[in-house]
């Protein structure tokens, strides 16, 4: 953690004069065994120059993957720890990415390639086989985007409808972005881009498929359903992504993977993405991947955070956290800000809290529906709300610009989480602010993460809303109060941004409320206002309908003299009971009210017993 000494704005403009000064643009290339356990190539372990067309590939090449045996081995390219775009970074032109993209990148303010994109594109086009080690924000979505696009023929230039790329990634939000980013890329050229994931309606999809796309990006578990009906078909795919491999794997999807490439062509481009490289991923691509390319990003789990993050760890109270939040959030230069909760219950409670003291919050998690998922985050996409409370779903993958503070409400569970929530924040050069809560029995665990990635401090100092460091630390006016003052509450809010009905024949399950998070209340226990009403059927008994004059339904209960009374379901008044001459009409009908019958209990002599002389026999 920063000395508390001096100022934050002090701090960041150092951070920004030390990460220039010290900022490294050489690749460091050196080669190594290819790990398929297939090869009998010799091939050295000892660091040494990289042949000349693995770094200066002849971009634009169109050809599938040399595979031959005397191709080189593969050859591992390091970036430098540092913002991803250097000041001598190339143009896409530059790297040979065709005219259409360059333009429709630069249509949106995207002209220098990130140092990821800079190293993975040449090796791409030229067909090889792709293994980037990179943490999301470093650019990699264009990294392999970009080839995508140079692969495939667009609509005007042949295309005969069937999906030519598909991108496997593990999260709907993660997927959309994709989506998006690569749809922009494609525009001039009109490419076709599907995202496919669950939580959705089939038939639009299914319509999609059957209009014909280009690109297909979903979850592999929706992306086998589509495959086994038979409504997409892989024998056009040319070039397969799996992006964020890890995560992917840590969600259970592996099994659902190796089913998914087992249906795609042999003769394809694989390029595999991911944070870290545990021996599932290396296995993996050692199935799947033939003679791979790795290019690692030096900040991956494996070796800390971004180091344009400050990272700022308290040790707090569980009853305190929301107040010490509720300070955060005024800090001075603050943007957009996300918080990770551990739970689902947690993050709700959260973002109702802050809701409540005028901050514009809204929760993402498992338990809302696809629809208000993406409608919380398109509102904090477009500012509208300005605080993203979010379990572990949303911690990958999402590329908001604009985020500039990130909170660890509950401590990660381990080093890769802890990097993965961070890297929201300090993207593409910019300078991040990382907070991270550590309760008491929450110490050895923060001690492990401290000491794989030497973040913050091993012992964090307690702190409350009330601690001085606090707001020395992260810029926070002396006296902010745990409430948002009327005045500075400019933002929009959720319920400026319209939620889809995405899924509107399906009911949430027993007992489940989904709760649309920050300022949406008022819908009871899994309502809905689309909700069919219920059609008569066995065991189910009419109501009276309604007056015309919209009034309520009334209910109707039998007097123990065999009269009717009607209560008005709104007032709990009763109604007058009917009269004689409405009683004598009933009868005239033949269908006289039955008068209830009272059971009396039998004497004890007719069962054989002893009968109480007090209790009167009767009748039935």
């Amino acid at each position: 953690m920063w000395p508390t000494h001096r100022s934050a704005a002090a701090r960041r403009e150092g951070r920004a004069v030390s990460a220039v000064a010290g900022e490294g643009h050489t690749l460091q290339t050196h080669t190594e065994s290819d790990p398929r356990p297939d090869r009998d190539e010799a091939a050295g372990d000892t660091p040494g120059a990289a042949p000349a067309d693995a770094v200066a590939a002849p971009a634009g090449s169109l050809d599938y993957p040399n595979n031959s045996d005397d191709s080189p081995a593969e050859t591992v390219h390091e970036l430098a720890a540092s913002a991803p775009v250097r000041p001598d970074s190339p143009t896409f032109r530059a790297l040979g990415v065709r005219d259409e993209t360059v333009q429709a990148l630069a249509n949106v303010g995207i002209e220098h390639a990130f140092a990821i994109q800079q190293d993975a594109i040449p090796i791409a086009l030229r067909g090889s086989d792709v293994i980037g080690q990179a943490p999301t924000g470093t650019g990699k979505t264009l990294g392999f985007g970009v080839p995508i696009l140079q692969r495939i023929v667009g609509p005007a230039e042949g295309a005969d409808g069937r999906p030519q790329a598909l991108v496997v990634l593990p999260t709907r939000e993660l997927g959309l972005q994709v989506a998006r980013d690569i749809e922009t890329a494609g525009k001039l050229r009109g490419i076709r881009v599907l995202p496919v994931y669950g939580g959705r309606a089939y038939e639009p999809q299914i319509e999609a498929l059957a209009t014909g796309v280009d690109v297909v990006v979903g979850t592999p578990g929706r992306l086998l359903d589509l495959a086994k009906s038979k409504h997409l078909v892989f024998t056009g795919i040319k070039i397969l992504v799996l992006d964020e491999a890890d995560r992917m794997l840590d969600l259970g999807f592996q099994e659902d993977i190796e089913k998914l490439v087992k249906m795609l062509p042999t003769k394809r481009q694989t390029m595999l993405f991911s944070a870290t490289m545990p021996d599932p991923i290396v296995a993996l691509s050692r199935n799947y991947l033939h003679r791979p390319i790795t290019i690692h990003a030096t900040h991956t789990a494996e070796t800390g955070p971004n180091p344009l993050t400050e990272q700022y760890v308290y040790r707090t109270h569980s009853l305190n956290k929301a107040e010490v939040v509720a300070r955060i959030l005024q800090a001075r230069g603050r943007g957009l800000t996300m918080v990770f909760c551990r739970t689902k219950r947690a993050a709700q409670k959260l973002a109702d809290d802050l809701d409540f003291r005028g901050y514009a919050a809204a929760a993402v998690h498992g338990d809302l529906g696809q629809g208000a998922r993406e409608q919380a985050l398109r509102a904090f996409r477009t500012g509208k709300i300005d605080v993203l409370v979010a379990t572990d779903v949303a911690a990958r993958g999402l590329d908001v610009t604009g985020v500039t503070h990130v909170i660890n409400y509950d401590c990660p569970e381990d080093p890769d989480t802890y990097t993965h929530r961070i890297g929201r924040t300090g993207r593409a050069g910019a300078h991040g602010v990382a907070v991270t809560f550590v309760d008491w029995e929450d110490l050895p665990r923060w001690k492990l993460i401290h000491k794989a990635l030497g973040a913050g401090v091993a012992d964090p100092p307690e702190t409350y809303h009330t601690s001085e460091h606090l707001y020395a630390d992260l810029d926070i006016p002396a006296g902010a109060p745990g409430t948002l003052a009327p005045e500075q509450r400019t933002r929009a809010g959720l319920a400026a941004e319209e939620e889809e009905d995405i899924e509107p024949h399906r009911r949430p399950a027993a007992g489940r409320r989904r709760s649309a998070g920050g300022a949406r209340r008022g819908r009871g226990r899994g309502e809905r206002p689309d909700a069919p009403a219920r059609t008569d059927g066995p065991g189910h008994r009419a109501e009276p309908a309604a007056e015309a004059t919209g009034g309520r339904r009334r209910r109707r209960r039998r007097l123990d003299d065999g009269t009717v009374a009607e209560r008005a379901a709104d007032t709990g008044t009763p109604a007058e009971p009917a009269g004689p001459a409405d009683t004598a009409t009933t009868a005239e009908g033949g269908s006289a009210a039955r008068r209830n019958r009272r059971r009396r209990r039998r004497p004890a002599q007719a069962r054989g017993g002893n009968a109480d002389p007090s209790i009167d026999p009767g009748t039935d």
